[in-house]
């Protein structure tokens, strides 16, 4: 049976709906036209004068190695960042799942992570890697390894890598745990009594029935990974050494703020953005089937 909420007076729904619109008319849809408006126009640097371009940004952006070597690399750090933040997390879930002393004290621990901002994050691991003043990094340097995120492409990379995946294994980790617990211990203990036990329950019985979940947490973590990472990257390596961790929004903030090509850095953001649409409707569709197989089964 279908429950609606009826309201006495017909502006009270207008009413409560009126600052998340508003919100979203200023925050987002405003500035989200005027992107595309840009994009479509050439301006000098001072944003004085414009003139109508048609696709030209566009076409001089695909047509552009470096813009094309951005793609291919963030397309990496995306696929890294979630592949090491979600399995961190899964693994951090599994063990928080059980029946341990301070179980309540380990989850609170672990969640802590999601609430440093990104630029303090980049901070921490400075302390950490640094060549010259992190723990890590001079103990590194120290016993022989030739260890300096600031000149070697690598090491860059691996640790932007770090840092933004370890500040996204806290949410990840909430999902997870969320997912384990939500499966019917009917299910496992008849696992357990057919003789499945340990890696072979999990991976037969508990994870596949993760898989909206995990889902979820794709999209998120590659959406994340876009565009949310930029501030731990800019504290770390501001996209170097050269061009070595500039990804797109990297380079989106290079191209707009340091050389005042608006054009073109508009370009970029409406390319980020469809790809955004296009991981959003992705996912709103594979939950949507989701949804209905449980509904009819």
């Amino acid at each position: 049976m279908e429950r609606r909420t009826i309201f006495g007076h017909r502006l009270l729904p207008v009413a409560l709906v009126a600052p998340q619109f508003l919100l979203t008319l200023v925050f987002f849809l405003w500035p989200a036209c005027e992107a595309v408006w840009t994009s479509l126009t050439r301006q000098d640097p001072f944003g004085l004068h414009s003139q109508f371009a048609g696709f030209d940004n566009f076409v001089e952006l695909f047509t552009d190695s470096l813009y094309r070597d951005s793609i291919g690399r963030t397309v990496f750090f995306m696929i890294a960042v979630s592949a090491l933040s979600m399995s961190s997390a899964l693994l951090l879930a599994v063990f928080a799942d059980r029946e341990i002393r301070g179980r309540m004290t380990y989850r609170t621990l672990l969640i802590w992570p999601y609430a440093i901002a990104p630029a303090m994050a980049a901070v921490l691991w400075i302390l950490l890697l640094q060549p010259r003043i992190g723990l890590i990094g001079v103990l590194l340097n120290r016993h022989g390894v030739s260890w300096d995120y600031h000149l070697n492409d690598r090491q860059a990379m691996l640790v932007v890598v770090l840092a933004c995946a370890w500040k996204q294994v806290s949410y990840n980790f909430i999902f997870f745990l969320a997912g384990l617990q939500s499966v019917p211990r009917s299910v496992l203990e008849a696992a357990r009594m057919d003789g499945a036990r340990g890696w072979h329950r999990f991976r037969t019985i508990t994870f596949p029935l993760l898989a909206p979940t995990t889902f979820f947490l794709i999209v998120v973590n590659l959406v994340y990974a876009a565009f949310d990472t930029f501030g731990t990257i800019q504290a770390l390596t501001q996209g170097g050494p050269g061009k070595a961790t500039e990804t797109l929004m990297v380079k989106v903030y290079r191209d707009g703020v340091v050389n005042l090509d608006i054009g073109s850095s508009s370009a970029q953001s409406v390319v980020l953005m469809i790809g955004v649409i296009a991981l959003t409707a992705l996912q709103f569709r594979f939950l949507g089937r989701g949804g209905r197989r449980e509904s009819a089964a």
